[in-house]
């Protein structure tokens, strides 16, 4: 079967730089990673997978790229083996982005690359990612707030500092694996390593446990964190808190803390991405004869405002730079105000004749109807 063009297979130009290459490849691995698909969808998605790691491998690498770019496949196949053509490529750092885990640590084991567990006698794995909703008002999106929230996490064990087995008793090889924590599978002309499932790739396994983890090497604990929210934040945004995720097993490193940011509905403001907007009443003598008005704002003030003589309801006026600030520093949205005239609902008699002779002196025609003669006007 041909193989398809690397740079088409990554959706990049021939003269792309190497980080826009990396940037492609980890958006595709994230949309092709077999543990984010369904089960039935699965083999097709490790084949893709396999497919873009293959084009990755070979552009992200100045000599295999200038190989490829000047004999295609032939030149990459008559130079390396298929497991020469992964050797070098900085798969790791795009892997710790993703978490690792389950089918995707064996597809790289399937490489020869070591998988995310890197290497069975180490067992070094790093911790999971936890996500954690945190909700917040307009005023607090504006301005940016410090916020202490209670994550339930898995931390390194202090009875037997991660290692899982109880005082003065160490752990064991795996003898399904030998404690190298891969076993082989053959895959027609390949032998493909998969991660042993005795010992999940460790390598070793508890023999006397721990009593306080059972074995694990991690305990459940809750803590609070103090997060720091930055101004200009929008509803379904994630904040970042490395470190502060699940611990790793074994000596890996701590997973990361993913704030998802809620926005608290508002009883006078609404947010549209950096602009902010409200509605003010103002009476109709304030709508026809013009006035200044009082206006709050997110920024705990009132700001003046004048209105012009014959503002019609509805009307929409501008507050430059009163809206959400740019979380990258780059200006501010504005303040959109919009006038509701407020007709009054009760009258007395010498304001209803008052009115009448204003409407008079309008050239207007005042006449008061009955029930009657209002139903036989709508029927006309």
């Amino acid at each position: 079967m041909t193989k398809r063009d690397y740079y088409e297979i990554l959706g990049v130009e021939k003269s792309a730089p190497t980080d826009e290459i990396k940037k492609a490849y980890r958006k595709l691995a994230m949309k092709y990673h077999p543990d984010r698909v369904a089960p039935e969808k699965r083999k097709e998605a490790e084949d893709q997978f396999k497919e873009i790691s293959e084009a990755y491998a070979v552009l992200s690498n100045d000599q295999k790229r200038a190989q490829y770019d000047r004999f295609g496949h032939a030149g990459i196949n008559s130079q390396y083996s298929s497991e020469d053509i992964f050797r070098g490529a900085d798969f790791s750092s795009i892997f710790e982005e993703m978490g690792g885990g389950g089918i995707f640590e064996d597809i790289f084991a399937g490489f020869g690359l070591g998988g995310g567990r890197r290497g069975g006698r180490s067992g070094a794995r790093r911790g999971a990612d936890i996500e954690h909703p945190v909700e917040i008002t307009l005023e607090e999106a504006a301005k940016g707030v410090e916020k202490k929230v209670s994550v339930r996490r898995r931390e390194t064990c202090p009875g037997c500092n991660g290692d899982g087995s109880a005082s003065g008793s160490k752990r064991v090889a795996c003898v399904a694996c030998g404690g190298s924590g891969q076993v082989g599978q053959s895959a027609g002309f390949f032998m493909i390593s998969r991660t042993c499932d005795r010992c999940g790739g460790e390598g070793t396994i508890v023999q006397n446990p721990c009593k306080q983890c059972g074995g694990s090497g991690r305990i459940a604990t809750e803590r609070k964190i103090n997060i720091k929210i930055p101004a200009g934040v929008d509803g379904g945004s994630h904040l970042r808190v490395r470190g502060e995720g699940e611990a790793g097993g074994r000596g890996g490193s701590n997973g990361d803390l993913y704030i998802l940011v809620r926005l608290k509905q508002h009883e006078v403001f609404e947010r549209h991405e950096a602009d902010v907007y409200c509605k003010v009443p103002v009476s109709f003598i304030q709508a026809a004869l013009g006035a200044e008005i009082s206006v709050p704002t997110l920024y705990d003030e009132t700001i003046k405002m004048k209105i012009p003589g014959g503002t019609q309801s509805g009307k929409v006026f501008r507050l430059s730079g009163k809206g959400f600030p740019d979380v990258r520093g780059s200006g501010s949205g504005d303040q959109y105000v919009q006038v509701q005239v407020a007709v009054p609902t009760h009258l007395n008699a010498e304001q209803k004749r008052l009115l009448i002779e204003f409407a008079r002196a309008c050239g207007e025609e005042v006449k008061a109807e009955g029930l009657g003669e209002k139903i036989k006007r709508a029927f006309q």
